[in-house]
């Protein structure tokens, strides 16, 4: 039996961290090695190769790019839950029922960017179906198609639903039954009103359309300087003017943006006039 090193080797790792910033624009900083080396490690157990050096040369041969998607989704991973950071939830809501209120004949647009598992956009789906009047419309994107494809299927262990109100819960979510014991998952009707698509924060987003929301939250923190500036600046041309950027609180973008201004902790706003 395979002996495993369960950290990848300081070599290894910078292979890594160039592949991760050349595919997707992350950087990995240098605290990430040891959790590297445990989402990988299950990998290289189950095709029964010997260390992370070989893995790295199996997974940049043509024939095996589904295992490098594998590989980069398995890194990209991130935990969530629902109504995380509520407070940008109060705010939302006091938005639904006043400013957003006016102009109703245009559908609200909302961008859940990086959405991960899903949590969030259905956080904001609920939040919508119930105080707001006008159409409105979620886009939730992710560049990772496996998350995408576990929002899709909106089932969710109870636990991660700890901040959900018992109203919500019942008007929004039905309970899990035989294996599903334990799990929620989100009424077919709210599903439908969220569109996922697989996208890469790096590529151009005219495509995307314009928002009047656009949560970014706990993403940035992954790139480099550079990178950062770059998405935060390509985002801001996708709020319309006066539109509200969501980020997380452990984020600072003081000074990067001149587009933006900051009008509560994490919370941004596109000034009136920029184009």
């Amino acid at each position: 039996m395979t002996e495993y090193t369960e950290v990848p080797s300081e070599q290894a790792f910078r292979q890594y961290q160039r592949l991760v910033s050349e595919k997707l624009g992350i950087h990995l900083p240098d605290t990430k090695r040891a959790m590297l080396g445990h989402r990988l490690l299950k990998r290289l157990r189950a095709l029964e190769i010997e260390d992370f050096d070989a893995y790295f040369q199996y997974i940049n041969r043509r024939q095996n790019e589904a295992e490098l998607t594998n590989a980069l989704e398995l890194v990209t991973t991130n935990e969530t839950f629902f109504f995380r950071e509520i407070q940008h939830f109060d705010f939302l809501q006091q938005l639904v029922l006043g400013s957003f209120r006016r102009n109703s004949a245009t559908p609200l647009r909302i961008w859940s960017a990086a959405c991960s598992t899903g949590e969030e956009p259905y956080s904001i789906a609920m939040l919508l179906s119930k105080y707001c009047l006008r159409e409105w419309v979620i886009l939730a994107t992710d560049v990772n198609e496996s998350v995408l494809q576990q929002a899709k299927k909106g089932i969710y262990l109870d636990d991660r639903m700890s901040l959900l109100s018992d109203e919500f819960r019942a008007r929004y979510c039905r309970k899990g039954t035989d294996e599903f014991e334990g799990y929620l998952r989100v009424i077919p009707s709210l599903r439908r009103r969220i569109t996922f698509e697989k996208f890469n924060l790096i590529e151009d987003m005219a495509g995307v359309g314009n928002f009047d929301v656009i949560f970014l939250r706990n993403v940035l923190i992954y790139f480099d300087e550079e990178g950062k500036t770059a998405i935060l600046n390509r985002v801001a041309q996708r709020l319309k003017p006066g539109g509200f950027l969501f980020t997380g609180h452990s984020e600072s973008f003081h000074g990067v943006c001149s587009q933006l201004e900051s009008i509560q902790p994490a919370i941004l706003q596109r000034r009136l006039g920029t184009g």
